[in-house]
C-alpha cells in the first residue's frame, strides 16, 4: 500500500491550494478516504473523509464550507481542494486509508 501526497506549499491567507493523493497498492475503489492534518504541536486531526463511491462526504466543522474533498476512482486519486485558507491551517495534512495506512504528509503553510 503507498499513498503519496502532493501540492502542499505556501499561500497568503485567503488563498487556495489543492492536495492530490496518489494510491496503490489497493483496490482503491472499494474504501473510504481520508484526509488529517497535524500543526506544531498539536494531534492529528480529520479534516474531511469520503465514501468508496464518493457519494458522501463529512468535513470539520473548522473547515466546512472552505474545503472540499473529492476522489477519482478511475484515476485511484482522492483531493482536498482548499479555498479561504487560514494561518491556522497551517499543518502537515495526511491522506489516509481506513484499514490503516498514511501517506508521508505534504506541509501547507498560510501566512497572514
Amino acid at each position: 500500500v503507498q499513498l503519496v501526497e502532493s501540492g502542499g506549499g505556501l499561500v497568503q491567507s485567503g488563498g487556495s491550494l489543492r492536495l492530490s493523493c496518489a494510491a496503490s497498492g489497493f483496490t482503491f475503489s472499494r474504501f473510504p478516504m481520508s484526509w488529517y492534518r497535524q500543526a506544531p504541536g498539536k494531534g492529528r486531526e480529520l479534516v474531511a473523509g469520503i465514501t468508496s463511491a464518493g457519494d458522501s462526504t463529512n468535513y470539520a466543522d473548522s473547515v466546512n464550507g472552505r474545503f472540499t474533498i473529492s476522489r477519482d476512482n478511475a484515476k485511484n486519486m482522492v483531493y482536498l481542494q482548499m479555498n479561504s485558507l487560514k494561518v491556522e491551517d497551517t499543518a502537515v495534512y495526511y491522506c489516509y486509508v481506513g484499514f490503516g495506512y498514511w501517506g508521508q504528509g505534504t506541509q501547507v503553510t498560510v501566512s497572514s
